[in-house]
This record gives C-alpha cells, sequence and structure tokens, in this order.
C-alpha cells in the first residue's frame, strides 16, 4: 500500500475511533461503519462549496444499499433517513425508525462501506400538543435506536406553535446530534416560505441557544411524484437564505424528485443547500419502472406506471403489486403504500433479481452525487473535519444573537401575530 493509501486509511481508523456518537458506539461495538452526526455532513458539503448531500429515503433495503454502494463509488459523504410517515408508529415502510441505523451499520460491514454516513429522522411531524407529549417520550428512542439527526417538523402548526414546540422538545435531541428545523409545510406553489416567517423561527431558537444545522422551505416543490415543471423556485430560497446568513444555517431541499438536474445544479450554486432529500424517485427506480433523468415517474396515456421489462422486480412481481394496489384503490404517489406489504416479498426474489434492483439505484444515485450535486471527495472532508474537532461532536455553526428576554413565550406569541402569511390548503403533506 502507498504512503498516501496508509495515510487515508490512518485517518478512517482515527475517525472510526474517535467520530461515531455514543449512541452509535454501544449499539454497534465492534462496527466498522463510520456512522457520524448529521452535523459533520452539512459541513462537509460547506467545506466543499456548492455541495449538497443527497439524504436517501431508505423506503427498503434495496434503496438503503444501493444508496451506500453509490456514496462508496462517489467517495461522498450521505446521509440515508426515513420520515414519520413512511418509518414511525404508524408506517407505510417496513424500513423504520428504530430498525435503520441496524440495517444500514450492517450493510456497511457487509459491503466495506468507509465514507461517512449519518441517519436522519425526517420530518419528526409535530401537528398537536398531545405529539408534543408523545415525541417526548418517542424522540429518545430513535437516538437509542442508533440515529445521528433529526427534523422536528411542526410547520404544520401557526408560526407561535411551530417555535414553541421546537423548544419544548429541543430538551429530548442530544446536543451532538444533527437538528432541522422547518417553516412552511412543502406543498408546492401553495403556502410558500417567506423571509418573515423563518427569520422568526431562526432568531427564537436562536434566543435559546438552540442553533439547528438546517431549515426546510416550502419553496415550491412537493413531495411525491411532481405533476408539474415548475419545481423549486430558487430565487426565493437564496433570498430567504441570505436573509439568514447571521445565524449561519444551511438549507434542507425537499422534493426533488419533481425537479431537473439543472435546477438543482442552480440550488447548489446559489443558495445555501447542503441537503436534498430524495425519496419517490429511488423507490420507483428500485422497482424498475421508467423514469426521466431526474426520477420523476413516467405515466403511460392512461395514467399509470411502465415498467421496464428486465428491470428491478420480476415481472409476475410488478403484475402482483398492480392488483395489489388496484385492490386497495392505491393510485399515483399513494403506490408508497405498497413498501410495507411487499418488502419481504421483494427480499424473497432471486439474487440476480435483488441486485439490478440495487445497481439501478447505485447508478443513479453516483450519478446524482457527481453530477448534479457536486458532492464527490466529499467524504475526506467529513473524516478532516471530525480529526480536526477530536470529538463526535463539531458543537454549533453559530452563537446567540438575538435577547432571550424578547423571546419569551408571552412575547413569541404577540410578535406571531403580526407576520402575514398564507399557509395553503389543509392536506396530506407528511413525506
Amino acid at each position: 500500500m502507498s504512503e498516501k493509501n496508509l495515510g487515508k486509511q490512518a485517518d478512517f481508523e482515527k475517525a472510526l475511533e474517535i467520530g461515531r456518537p455514543p449512541n452509535v458506539a454501544k449499539l454497534f461495538p465492534n462496527s466498522r461503519a463510520l456512522i457520524v452526526s448529521g452535523k459533520y455532513i452539512d459541513r462537509a458539503m460547506f467545506a466543499k462549496g456548492n455541495a449538497i448531500s443527497m439524504a436517501a429515503n431508505g423506503r427498503n433495503n434495496f434503496v438503503i444499499k444501493g444508496a451506500l454502494r453509490a456514496a462508496q463509488r462517489a467517495n461522498a459523504a450521505i446521509i440515508i433517513e426515513i420520515a414519520k410517515s413512511e418509518g414511525g408508529s404508524n408506517a407505510y415502510c417496513a424500513v423504520n425508525y428504530w430498525n435503520i441505523a441496524r440495517q444500514v451499520d450492517a450493510l456497511c460491514n457487509e459491503m466495506d462501506i468507509t465514507i461517512p454516513v449519518a441517519i436522519h429522522a425526517d420530518h419528526y411531524g409535530i401537528k398537536n400538543s398531545a405529539d408534543i407529549e408523545a415525541a417526548k417520550m418517542e424522540i429518545p428512542t430513535l437516538f437509542e435506536a442508533g440515529l445521528t439527526s433529526i427534523a422536528i417538523d411542526a410547520s404544520h402548526l401557526p408560526d407561535d406553535q411551530n417555535l414553541l414546540a421546537n423548544l419544548e422538545l429541543n430538551p429530548f435531541v442530544p446536543q451532538w446530534a444533527g437538528l432541522e428545523t422547518e417553516v412552511g409545510e412543502i406543498k408546492g406553489t401553495a403556502g410558500l416560505s417567506t423571509v418573515e416567517e423563518a427569520l422568526f423561527l431562526i432568531q427564537g431558537l436562536n434566543a435559546h441557544d438552540i442553533f439547528p444545522d438546517w431549515i426546510a422551505l416550502n419553496n415550491g416543490t412537493t413531495h411525491g411524484i411532481e405533476a408539474s415543471d415548475e419545481g423549486i423556485q430558487i430565487d426565493l430560497t437564496a433570498q430567504i437564505h441570505a436573509a439568514l446568513a447571521n445565524y449561519n444555517i444551511s438549507g434542507a431541499q425537499h422534493g426533488t424528485s419533481g425537479n431537473s438536474s439543472d435546477r438543482l445544479r442552480a440550488i447548489a450554486a446559489q443558495t445555501r443547500t447542503t441537503k436534498a432529500n430524495v425519496a419517490t424517485a429511488l423507490q420507483m427506480i428500485s422497482w424498475g419502472l421508467e423514469v426521466n433523468d431526474y426520477g420523476n415517474a413516467i405515466l403511460d396515456d392512461a395514467g399509470n406506471f411502465i415498467k421496464v421489462k428486465d428491470q428491478g422486480v420480476t415481472e409476475e412481481m410488478w403484475a402482483e403489486m398492480i392488483a395489489y394496489a388496484q385492490a386497495q384503490e392505491l393510485k399515483g404517489g399513494n403506490y408508497k403504500k405498497l413498501n410495507l406489504p411487499f418488502e419481504n416479498k421483494l427480499l424473497g426474489q432471486a439474487q440476480p433479481i435483488r441486485e439490478r434492483m440495487v445497481k439501478r439505484v447505485e447508478d443513479f444515485v453516483y450519478n446524482m452525487l457527481v453530477n448534479v450535486l457536486n458532492a464527490q471527495d466529499t467524504a475526506l472532508l467529513t473524516i478532516e473535519a471530525i480529526l480536526a474537532a477530536g470529538t463526535y461532536d463539531p458543537g454549533p455553526k453559530a452563537t446567540r444573537i438575538e435577547d432571550p428576554a424578547e423571546w419569551t413565550s408571552e412575547k413569541i406569541i404577540r410578535r406571531a401575530e403580526t407576520i402575514v402569511s398564507d399557509k395553503g390548503p389543509e392536506g396530506d403533506f407528511d413525506d
């Protein structure tokens, strides 16, 4: 082995020793998977500049495996995540908050994956006071199960309640963990986020010594299958990120499956985005459906998905999936609900079929990491950051600049009354 490679190996070994958070080290004491805080992934993208980590929603085991293999090929740090709707207590996927870290760890060791990986609880949704009380018990269990990052998503609530929910739940999130917050539900061109809303949330958190790594916005995109080509509003995103510059927070881009590669490149180049969620695209690709260049499923004239012959699942399995969907009256984006009843059936297919499912995901993710998101070689930057910090916790990026006396509960409620915003229609916007 060359001296250079020996140096890289030594750096990896040291990062493995000091970079894994306590929960990960306790759960997987003999593991060689470099599972790290989401904070480090954000910092690596920022250090490279105009780079975004893919946050791959692991709706099935094939997606997780393919995404990890792609990241290894690209030498890119990556985030593997699952949302509350996908993998919470009322999930539609077999992969969930409590087993995703075990799957990631096992696959990393199986495939000799050496790039840094964060494991993120996406869209931990809070919609009412009962959700807050339940979360106080449940959030600690997510970290006990090996997660290293979380998105507290109270964007369904009015602005004051969103902020107050974040404040109330923050003590249950480890200080070392990656933290994402959200203003505005992700619902397309309806209910777009504003500078005023974003500043209100981040300033209020800052006053209480809470410094999120990411903020997610409703900037014009949607979850699931994107029906229009409107997509991400780049100017709006850049405007909000610029207004938040003093708070040193990065952007988290949701709903990327419905946006072209050019638009995602522009988001990387023109905004402070360092995290991009990809969910529906990876599910569809693993199944073998026809997609466009950025992973949005293509429908035929009758509105049905198009299965690519000899790609993804077997033709017989796809026919069974369609029959089940029809019996359950599932259409379009709601095909996501096939994940739970079919995971074991898909894992029970012959090895060549399983491999082509994984390979299809791998090739798609690799192309995005290298040619769209500019994430290639960020694995090295992540390891360098761990070694420089000498610990699993890099600490916050920001410092308190707001006066806590101006952000009491009473003043938060009064301030929120002056915010003018359009939250958009009610609906199911959880993914």
